[in-house]
């Protein structure tokens, strides 16, 4: 690959990173956000590397005769242009760096959760349940619901209306859904779902992120792993997805 080449691919994927980080949130679409201050290093060395071989390209040709410049922007020292260009695979490298300027890719959604194994909730120490307050609805992340409904021996949940937030993943047998958060550990391709099953409400659209309140659905034995993790809805309300949609976090919704 030519050098002008080289440096416009160098530039363009530091742009493409600065882009995605400093002037926008689009990096938490691909990992945790703590991975910021790498992403705009290496943005900033990319485009600095892509400058230095433009620079450093151009003094060459200033230096050299017109006859000379143009032989070595051809790639032969003895002024023979035999027409040589980069490899046509060479310009697909393109596309990455153009991506992350004119087109991200898409959060991931609905499509993942249905294929990925539910993230076991830890065990946790009984007498580590704090009492609930007594706000109603009562937010909670769709793990603290799991973990209330399956392990606190308390029923702290039972009769409660809760609030939680989430995207919609329909069921893979075509019956019911659930409201979904996708965590993750680094990045997108590590990513694990939790899940909590929504009955009563017909589906909203896949990837579609709404707040769900409800009481707990009799299931099993309410505080044991047979309870099941689902949820009474009464109200299903559409709400914008959050600047960082990859943590479990407590509904983004004022009530």
């Amino acid at each position: 690959m030519r050098r002008p080449v080289q440096a416009l691919l160098l530039a363009l994927s530091g742009l493409g990173l600065l882009q995605a980080t400093l002037f926008s949130d689009l990096f938490l679409r691909y990992v945790k956000e703590g991975m910021r201050p790498l992403l705009v290093a290496s943005g900033v060395v990319l485009l600095a590397l892509g400058a230095a071989e433009g620079w450093s390209y151009a003094a060459r040709l200033r230096r050299a005769p017109a006859a000379d410049g143009a032989a070595a922007s051809a790639g032969d020292p003895h002024g023979h242009d035999h027409g040589h260009g980069p490899p046509w695979v060479a310009w697909l490298l393109f596309l990455p760096a153009l991506s992350l300027l004119f087109w991200a890719p898409p959060a991931l959604g609905a499509y993942t959760a249905s294929r990925e194994t539910p993230q076991a909730v830890p065990v946790t120490d009984q007498d580590a349940f704090d009492p609930l307050p007594a706000t109603s609805p009562l937010p909670l992340t769709l793990g603290d619901f799991t973990r209330r409904v399956q392990q606190d021996r308390s029923r702290a949940v039972q009769g409660r209306t809760v609030l939680m937030a989430g995207f919609v993943t329909p069921d893979g047998s075509g019956d019911g859904w659930y409201l979904t958060r996708l965590i993750l550990n680094c990045c997108a391709a590590d990513a694990q779902s939790v899940k909590v099953r929504v009955h009563g409400v017909a589906a909203p659209k896949a990837d579609t992120w709404v707040a769900v309140t409800g009481t707990w659905h009799p299931s099993g034995t309410l505080g044991t792993p047979s309870a099941e993790a689902g949820l009474d809805a009464r109200t299903v309300e559409r709400i914008a997805r959050p600047s960082n949609g990859y943590t479990d976090g407590p509904p983004l919704v004022t009530r």
